[in-house]
């Protein structure tokens, strides 16, 4: 009894000893239970580097700090490593955020941190300074005038005031404000020190000028006294060369960073500036200004390190200036720490990598303290690593902080979150792994049984350092009920399962391989046996990939109808689908897999590895190397070309002209010189034709000679004392080479010496000769031929043509003119009895000077002039008295007869006429003018129709008299157009009286139009319409009438 006393007081007197440490490193952040859900501080927002402008009328600043953690955190500031005392009226907390009012440079300025905290540790947060931002206003001195000699260059200083922090944005006032310099290629306001920089004075640059400086990082602005500029007029001014005065220096830019460099030159002229990378091409984001005084890199890289030049140039001299950039990079996370959970006792290796230019160093900081430098490696860790832990990755050019927090877990084993499986399946044969996962720290030692039987390491038995089970060559003795048991230094537990031993799965009906044409269908058998108490699946797999039937099933098919059987189909098979097709029949105990292969045989692949080599004229070396002959011999290969001259590809001749299957080059012929091609190669097989191989780069093959000679050379006409020879100019295939054109041979056709001229235009088809002593309608013999750099081509057939005709030297005769109308005259004359005689122009003005001129054009005739249709055409032109003679209208019309109508003239209106004789070569002598009148113009009255009354079989139309004005022609009639409704054409009826009787229409309606008649022509038209109703006959009214009177008898 007493050592049973005793024995309960060491348990209670262990148990309390044990829960006072697990409560003493709780409280400190050191120790983890199982329903510990807290964790330590976590940053969402850190200062920032804060400018506080000194003329702010807001009187406080705020430095931001929120972390999230449970318990919430508790907040403390540092100031250049001293703790903040907030306990001051001049400082305030607004949750993590520090307030400071009333900031003071003198007490205020510094750096500060952050500090969250709660009983799982403390964290700090990245460092920020508080500076204060000022811009003092410019010397109130006045600044003396500047006189510069026009055409010099010259500089004037902005010298901005003190200022925090440097960067100042600078512009330039003239006279007024806001009136900016605006900066071209001779004006040019450096954003580095402020200063306006002239390339050469001119006189419009007279005025004062003002710096105008702004703060952007405290919105303030201010502006010099102004600087009166004062050019000195010059007789001459002188050039002067190229002189770089804005030179940028050697920067060091962070990545990321967009960099500037200026570069100015004075210079009479304005010199040119131009930048390069040296030896390197320029960045990809590097953009010039419209002056080229700038040069801007946008996000730049190291890649963009290097050696940068601007060069100023005029026509006087030039001058260099290079510096170097030098990109270096913020430290940034390769690999960074993460919140962790250790067992006590472990070892801890902890990465924390970054990289950067400079290389970052790495320290640690823990629970906000400095703890380590470099690597960190903790061994057999204690409640006393726990907490949280920052590393820090920092360079020159700052810092990157990665926070996480470091939990020891000390438990005795259990097994509540992870228990082993009830019940295990092993196949009969196979392998087994039995699952042993409790949480437990340290780490527990297992032991394992079967049954009331301790399990240890066998030939077929193996316990894993991680306490799982494994059990190889599986036997049916082997089922039954197995127990694991762990222990460590806090306690013991224990998980049983049951493992049940199944039949094995076995492929019984392997597939088979198989050999097929392209487009066939083929079969892949499968067939297993199981154990009749699971259920089985068939998995088909294609080089290693599971098919997927949904999205495959164009081609693969299942066949479902056979029980046990995972029968594959494949459909319409491709040469894609060539190759090793698997079979896994599997339960959820086990699996049996077996293969086959598919051979598809189809056409050949594309070739490979094309070269042209060996370009000449007409023809190219092709080499390629063979591809794919899909399970079917080559038997032979086909070269294609496509050129500029078609999209399609076509077979090409080659040498030889059959390329066997076993041959990788040939030659292709007969190509046309100087012309652009590709080319690509295509087997064929006994199957069919493959794919043509990748499209060669483009090449040229090299210039000839041209083969091919114009044609439809021909000619003749034009204007005198001109020979024109034409022929169909060659297409683009048969120029062969540069420089293309014709050499135009043509001589008189009794004569003995050729002339030659060279046309250089390649599109034209024309080429006109000049002689003023040339004999008209001489007949030529003329030929064409092609050339270019190469040489010369073959003539064309030789033609004859004639050179232009003399314009006729004779007027036409017995010109007459009859008046038509108000508005027509006909003239006509006798026909000239000349050779060359083309055609007739006839001329006419009124008598306000308007002129009129209409062509004739008539059949030539007489020896050595070819016959051709003959073609009448008429030109009017005419114009009012203040018009030109170019700005006359024109009309055309046709005419074989010699005479012309001519129309649209004014009424009433003296004409005069004139008739010329025309051809080619031009008009001959006028006829005598002929002098004739238009008639006045006819009535604008139209006649008003009175009444339209049915008699019997017709209709009786009357109208008032039509009275004309005393500037129209006097009415002689009437004509009236009887039409049916909707059509044009009709009867026409004249009448000198003021009615017409017309039949009644038989059915429909007809419109009846009226129009007076005058010899000035036509007045203007009045239409009725009337009906076509049928009328009764005789007949019919007799027999009506005594009915109707019998009606009226009996008062019906």
């Amino acid at each position: 009894m007493k050592m049973w006393l005793l024995f309960s007081l060491l348990v209670i007197i262990s148990f309390k000893t044990c829960l006072s440490e697990f409560t003493w490193h709780r409280r400190y952040g050191h120790g983890v239970s199982e329903e510990d859900k807290g964790f330590g501080p976590i940053f969402e927002e850190q200062p920032i580097n804060t400018i506080y402008p000194e003329e702010s009328p807001e009187g406080k600043v705020s430095l931001n700090c929120r972390a999230r953690a449970s318990p919430f955190p508790v907040y403390k500031w540092r100031m250049n490593n001293g703790d903040i005392d907030l306990t001051s009226d001049r400082y305030s907390m607004v949750g993590g955020n520090l307030v400071i009012n009333n900031p003071d440079k003198q007490k205020d300025a510094g750096i500060y941190y952050c500090l969250a905290s709660n009983n799982y540790g403390m964290v700090r947060s990245t460092e920020a300074t508080l500076s204060f931002g000022y811009l003092d206003p410019f010397p109130p001195e006045e600044r003396p005038e500047v006189r510069v000699k026009e055409g010099k260059g010259m500089v004037l200083l902005c010298d901005p005031p003190y200022h925090f922090p440097d960067d100042l944005s600078y512009r330039w006032l003239l006279n007024e404000f806001p009136v900016f310099i605006t900066m071209d290629k001779r004006r040019f306001v450096s954003q580095t020190n402020g200063n306006l920089y002239i390339a050469n004075v001119e006189a419009s640059d007279k005025g004062n000028y003002s710096c105008f400086v702004s703060s952007p990082s405290i919105t303030k602005s201010v502006f010099s006294k102004f600087i009166p500029l004062i050019p000195l007029p010059e007789r001459t001014t002188k050039p002067y060369p190229a002189d770089i005065v804005v030179q940028f220096k050697d920067v060091y830019a962070l990545m990321g960073q967009n960099v500037t460099l200026e570069c100015f030159a004075l210079g009479n002229p304005v010199p040119d500036i131009r930048w390069r990378k040296v030896l390197e091409p320029m960045p990809s984001t590097a953009e010039i200004s419209t002056s080229g005084a700038v040069l801007k890199i946008f996000n730049i890289q190291l890649e963009d390190e290097g050696i940068y030049e601007c060069e100023a140039e005029n026509n006087r001299g030039k001058d260099k200036h290079q510096a170097r950039i030098y990109v270096q990079a913020f430290p940034e996370w390769v690999e960074h720490i993460n919140d962790t959970e250790v067992d006590i006792g472990s070892d801890l290796y902890w990465p924390c990598v970054a990289t950067g230019k400079p290389i970052p160093t790495i320290r640690w900081l823990k629970n906000g303290y400095s703890y380590h430098r470099g690597e960190l490696r903790l061994y057999d860790v204690t409640f006393e690593n726990a907490g949280m832990y920052q590393c820090i990755a920092e360079n020159t050019h700052g810092a990157i902080y990665a926070n996480a927090e470091l939990k020891i877990l000390a438990l005795a084993p259990t097994f509540e979150m992870n228990p082993m499986k009830k019940k295990i399946l092993a196949a009969k044969g196979g392998r087994v792994i039995i699952e042993c996962k409790p949480k437990a720290a340290p780490k527990p030692t297992f032991l394992w049984s079967k049954g009331t039987e301790r399990l240890v390491n066998s030939s077929r038995i193996l316990i894993w350092e991680d306490g799982s089970l494994e059990i190889n060559n599986i036997t049916r003795s082997d089922g039954g009920v197995y127990t694991c048991f762990v222990e460590n230094n806090k306690g013991k537990a224990n998980s049983t399962g049951t493992l049940v031993i199944t039949d094995p799965t076995r492929i019984i009906l392997a597939p088979i391989n198989a050999d097929i044409t392209v487009g066939e269908n083929a079969t892949m058998q499968c067939a297993a046996s199981f154990d009749p108490a699971l259920d089985l699946t068939f998995v088909w797999s294609f080089n290693g990939y599971v098919i997927d039937f949904n999205k495959e099933n164009i081609h693969y098919q299942r066949n479902f109808m056979l029980d046990s059987n995972g029968e594959l189909l494949i459909r319409n098979a491709q040469l894609k689908h060539a190759g090793r097709y698997t079979c896994t029949a599997q339960t959820i105990v086990d699996n049996s897999s077996a293969s086959a292969d598919l051979v598809v045989r189809g056409p050949p692949g594309p070739p490979g590895g094309l070269r042209i080599e060996d370009i000449r004229a007409t023809s190219v070396a092709l080499t390629w190397s063979r591809g794919s002959d899909n399970h079917s011999p080559i038997s032979k290969y086909t070269i294609q070309t496509k050129t500029i001259l078609s999209d399609d590809w076509k077979d090409a001749k080659t040498d030889p002209p059959i390329i066997e299957g076993n041959m990788e080059a040939a030659r292709a012929v007969d190509l046309i010189p100087w012309m652009e091609y590709e080319f690509r190669v295509v087997a064929t097989n006994t199957l069919g034709i493959g794919e043509p191989s990748i499209p060669s780069n483009k090449i040229k093959t090299d210039g000839a000679a041209p083969n091919v000679a114009p044609s439809d050379v021909g000619g003749g006409g034009g204007s005198n004392r001109e020979l024109t020879i034409t022929w169909a100019p060659l297409s683009r295939e048969y120029h062969y080479g540069n420089n293309f054109g014709y050499i135009v041979a043509f001589k008189p056709f009794d004569g003995e010496e050729w002339k030659k001229v060279t046309v250089t235009n390649p599109d034209t088809g024309r080429y006109v000769h000049k002689d003023e002593t040339m004999r008209p309608s001489t007949a030529f013999q003329v030929k064409v031929k092609a050339f270019n750099n190469k040489g010369d081509g073959p003539y064309s057939l030789t033609a004859v043509i004639h050179s232009a005709q003399d314009a006729p030297s004779e007027a036409p005769t017995a010109v007459g003119v009859k008046v038509l109308s108000s508005s027509e005259i006909s003239v006509h004359w006798e026909h000239v009895v000349e050779k060359i005689v083309e055609s007739y122009q006839v001329n006419w003005k009124n008598s306000r000077s308007v002129s009129y001129q209409r062509h004739i054009r008539t059949l030539g005739s007489g020896p050595g002039i070819h016959k051709r249709l003959s073609l009448l055409t008429q030109q009017i032109r005419y114009w009012a008295s203040h018009d030109k003679e170019a700005a006359a209208h024109r009309v055309q019309v046709a005419s074989q007869e010699y005479s012309a109508r001519l129309e649209n003239l004014l009424p009433d209106t003296q004409y005069f006429v004139e008739v010329r004789a025309c051809n080619s070569a031009g008009c001959g002598p006028p006829s005598d003018m002929i002098e004739t009148f238009t008639k006045k113009a006819p009535p604008s009255q139209p006649p008003r129709i009175i009444s339209s009354v049915r008699s019997g079989s017709r209709y009786i139309i009357t109208w008032d008299h039509v009275v004309a004005l005393s500037n129209e022609s006097t009415v002689t009639g009437y004509k009236v157009l009887y039409r049916p409704d909707g059509q044009h054409d009709g009867k026409l009826y004249s009448t000198h009286k003021h009615s017409i009787e017309v039949p009644i229409p038989r059915d429909g309606e007809y419109v009846v139009e009226v129009r007076a008649h005058s010899d000035g022509g036509d007045g203007v038209v009045s239409q009725v319409k009337i009906s076509g109703a049928s009328i009764l006959s005789p007949c019919l009214l007799g027999f009506l009438l005594p009915a109707l009177g019998i009606l009226v008898y009996l008062e019906f």
